[in-house]
């Protein structure tokens, strides 16, 4: 026990969280004075229905939270009967908890108001250096919500009061010390074992079942046999690669296209520059930036007079510390980017290499620019480019062309609803063809076939018993399916002789567990009687709960709950298909010494432990209280927690 709230502490904490605290994103409690009490009731607390289609929404949102937090959960999973069934139990805890909070006249003030506000990073983010809430966009992230300022704090006070319904138990229980005590020294108790396992396959020799043995077998197990529900279909799929093929794009079409987005195709021209600054910002004084201007222009002159002189002109007068060292270079760069607006304009201007601008006035100075490098722009030929410009407009026009087309594929599957061949023809659609689709996607599924409404639109009553075509299903972006049942195949058990192999293996394997067991009572009995004809017993092992020594935990129970008084002890424990255990108890040990750490972890998961039962206990009779009532039966699960069928 305390080895598994060790191991999922986080776990026991959500646990507690979900018994305590309401959901305040799944569902609020506007509208609990007055529900829909007709017909589709699946739940009532305080006389008041909670119908199928609040039950419907309330999942609904919970899967959507779900998926939004992590696309890649399995949607079949979401939807399971066992997780539906769920978020029922959930809905009725927050009416109870809501109708326990106005039974109580539990009250929330406007400060304990703000300070839940205030914990939420969203809402809090929006307070300024002042500390004032910016009310506009407050109301605009509630707005993105679908709320109003006036609606979400109503809900909030409504889920804070909901809170103190089970808080107080959750917050203030007192857990002694001589119960921590006595609870961890049972699960730290170890106790001196001799195991002895006996495994199914060591009996397997001795099964040799006929064909009658095999035939009964099979006939109690057909289930394990069983064919899933299938069905042969033809399907047809609208999507972009489609609509695209339909496009006609002519030569002029591309050439004009090309000229059009010739500048995008290559790379553009890039020139190099050096350049001459005199610093004279922008909000300088009018009497300093003429006289920076003075300056320029006498160095301009003394350029004009020395052109091979620039450079050292540059680094002996120029105000741009970072380019002067090296003669005023500024490198490469394009005409859009990668330099000065003023200066990239000025530099694009000049016809050659060894041009020197006039004065260029920029919002650090002045510029004396001398062009120092061409690099032409490249633009790759026509036909090199011709075959990713054809894609490239079949697919802009595809993409204008596919929104009307979609609503040709809906009409068309609908109007002429017994065959997919209309519609494939007039779109110039392939139907394709698929044999023992599953309600489930095969593991090996791509496209529609993996697509679950698209799947379960095939197994509707009007696809299966009319063959007609199903409606059109989004199964991606930009994609619509649909699809039309030619055969169906119900479940089915496959015939003896396609598993008569299996079913020998499965018989052999139950057999040889029963052999097993019987092997072991045998055994255990004969101890019992007679402690000395335990023989050939292995060495001894400390084992206890919370180190169990790769022991069964059936096993490790057994061992622990026999009485200490009377040693040595034998016991025996049917391991199901993995065989028979039987243990020799011969000591009792003290239990393993624990650090002050150990001990203070062991105190606060005994505390959460207990916490949660107490929790649970009130929020029991609370239930009994308000009457609250689920009147749709519960999902079976078996082992795996997956529902029967």
């Amino acid at each position: 026990m305390f080895d598994a709230i060790r191991k999922h502490n986080k776990i026991i904490m959500w646990i507690l969280g979900l018994l305590v605290f309401p959901s305040f994103i799944f569902f609020g409690i506007e509208g609990y004075g007055r529900f829909n009490e007709g017909a589709n009731k699946v739940a009532e607390v305080d006389g008041h229905a909670i119908t199928q289609t609040e039950w419907d929404n309330a999942h609904r949102l919970e899967v959507d939270r779900a998926r939004a937090a992590n696309p890649a959960l399995d949607l079949n999973l979401l939807d399971s009967p066992v997780m539906k069934y769920a978020s029922l139990e959930r809905l009725v805890r927050d009416r109870v908890l809501a109708a326990a909070a106005q039974g109580e006249h539990l009250m929330v003030s406007d400060a304990a108001l703000a300070a839940a506000l205030e914990q939420d990073p969203a809402i809090a983010s929006l307070r300024g250096a002042d500390g004032r809430l910016d009310m506009e966009g407050y109301k605009r992230l509630l707005a993105a919500q679908g709320l109003t300022p006036e609606g979400f704090e109503a809900r909030m006070r409504s889920d804070l009061s909901m809170q103190q319904v089970l808080a107080g138990i959750a917050n203030s229980e007192l857990v002694s010390q001589a119960n921590v005590d006595a609870a961890m020294n049972a699960f730290l108790e170890q106790r001196e074992v001799r195991v002895l396992r006996l495994a199914p396959k060591d009996f397997a020799a001795k099964v040799n079942p006929t064909e009658a043995d095999l035939q009964g077998y099979y006939k109690t197990h057909e289930m394990q046999y069983q064919v899933p529900e299938s069905v042969n279909i033809e399907y047809t799929v609208l999507d972009l690669d489609s609509v695209k093929k339909a496009v006609n794009v002519s030569e002029q079409d591309l050439r004009t296209y090309y000229e059009q987005n010739a500048a995008t195709l290559g790379s553009p021209e890039e020139r190099r520059a050096s350049h001459i600054l005199v610093a004279a910002p922008k909000d300088a004084p009018a009497a300093e930036r003429e006289k920076a201007k003075a300056k320029a222009e006498a160095l301009l002159a003394e350029v004009h007079a020395a052109p091979g002189q620039f450079a050292e002109i540059a680094k002996k007068n120029s105000s741009d510390d970072v380019s002067a060292p090296s003669g005023g270079d500024l490198g490469w760069f394009q005409q859009q980017k990668g330099t000065d607006p003023a200066i990239a304009q000025a530099t694009f201007k000049l016809a050659k290499v060894g041009d020197i601008s006039d004065l260029v006035s920029s919002d650090f100075g002045y510029h004396i620019i001398e062009l120092t490098g061409i690099k032409p722009a490249k633009v790759p030929p026509f036909e090199q480019e011709r075959p990713k410009l054809e894609d490239q407009l079949r697919t802009q026009r595809a993409q204008k062309q596919f929104a009307e087309l979609a609503d040709t594929f809906t009409n068309g599957v609908y109007e002429q609803s017994d065959s997919l061949k209309p519609v494939a023809d007039k779109l110039g659609l392939t139907i394709r063809t698929a044999d023992g689709v599953t309600r489930a996607p095969a593991k090996d599924a791509a496209g529609a076939l993996a697509n679950p409404k698209f799947l379960g639109a095939l197994f509707s009553a009007d696809a299966l018993n009319n063959k007609r075509n199903t409606e059109a299903i989004e199964v991606g972006p930009n994609q619509l399916a649909s699809g039309r049942v030619l055969a169906h195949t119900a479940a089915h058990a496959k015939p003896f002789a396609e598993v008569q192999d299996a079913v020998r293996t499965a018989f052999i394997a139950q057999r040889s567990a029963e052999l097993a067991r019987e092997d072991g009572q045998a055994k255990l009995k004969a101890w019992l009687a007679k402690p000395a004809s335990a023989t050939g017993l292995p060495a001894p092992i400390a084992i206890s709960r919370d180190a169990p020594q790769d022991q069964p935990a059936a096993l490790v129970e057994a061992v622990l709950r026999a009485d200490p008084t009377k040693l040595p002890h034998f016991v025996g424990v049917d391991l199901g298909a993995e065989g028979y255990a039987l243990a020799q108890i011969d000591k009792v040990l003290p239990p393993a010494e624990q650090s002050a750490e150990q001990k203070a972890q062991s105190r606060t998961r005994y505390t959460q432990l207990w916490t949660l039962a107490e929790v649970r206990s009130d929020y029991d009779l609370l239930k009994a209280r308000y009457k609250a009532k689920i009147l749709v039966p519960m999902p079976k699960v078996d082992e795996l927690g997956a529902p029967r069928r």
